[in-house]
């Protein structure tokens, strides 16, 4: 899907001068003025708040990658077979509306307060998310497509590869796309528990313990902005892998 860089910029132009607006209207503490807020986004990311947005960085890309290296394979191999797909869809469907959050006190107890359980309560959500689009994607592949490449002589394997996969493919970088809202949302909750470094850290000490509302803000900025980046590099995969969605 192509981004509109000049319609981005006019939105961005119109939500900054809502904000604007309304903290000159209100004039409260707890709402600061965008430039303010620019101006401690800009003296703090180069110290403490640029190791807390690494630190995120880490843990989503993480999740991500690990959710689409297990969850695709195994998406593309549901959609292949419907046998297979009728197991296990019953434990997908029981697993998938189970709000994975509330495991995290849990997952700290196994796994220690590092950053390897956080990966796994992102991982976990995102899992089912990347499972169910690609299982789908594969599914609805044409018949006829599949029965002219047989007809070649291709295999299981070669159908993977040059079927299943490229027709996937989109499928997946969506699933991805979908799948950094909702690993951003859950970053924050999961870096409340248990850590000194990362972006839901600071934004909670920043306005909670410290009450320097401008930080605050440039924390919340400084994840939007992160989202906002990861979610233009997978348009830019996008673009450069699957050429032919841009023809």
């Amino acid at each position: 899907m192509r981004r509109e860089p000049r319609a981005m910029g006019r939105a961005a132009l119109v939500l900054l001068a809502l904000w604007e607006g309304a903290a000159l209207l209100l004039r409260l503490p707890l709402l600061p003025p965008p430039h303010l807020v620019l101006q401690v986004l800009v003296r703090e990311l180069p110290r403490s708040l640029g190791g807390h947005v690494l630190a995120s960085l880490y843990r989503v890309v993480a999740s991500i990658a690990l959710a689409v290296l297990t969850a695709s394979p195994l998406g593309l191999v549901l959609g292949q077979s419907r046998r297979l797909d009728r197991l296990f869809s019953p434990f997908v469907y029981l697993l998938y509306p189970v709000p994975k959050v509330v495991f995290v006190p849990i997952v700290l107890l196994f796994l220690g307060v590092g950053d390897a359980a956080k990966i796994a309560v992102i991982y976990a959500i995102l899992f089912f998310q990347v499972l169910v689009l690609v299982r789908d994607s594969a599914a609805a592949i044409r018949p006829e497509l599949i029965l002219s490449v047989r007809s070649l002589g291709a295999g299981r394997r070669a159908l993977f590869r040059f079927v299943y996969l490229p027709a996937s493919l989109p499928a997946i970088l969506t699933a991805v796309r979908q799948s950094i809202g909702t690993a951003i949302a859950v970053l924050y909750i999961a870096e409340l528990f248990a850590t000194q470094r990362g972006l839901g850290y600071y934004i909670y000490l920043q306005g909670s313990t410290l009450f320097d509302y401008p930080a605050m803000y440039a924390g919340i900025v400084a994840m939007s902005l992160l989202g906002l980046g990861l979610y233009f590099a997978v348009d830019a995969l996008e673009s450069r892998l699957c050429r032919w969605l841009n023809d």
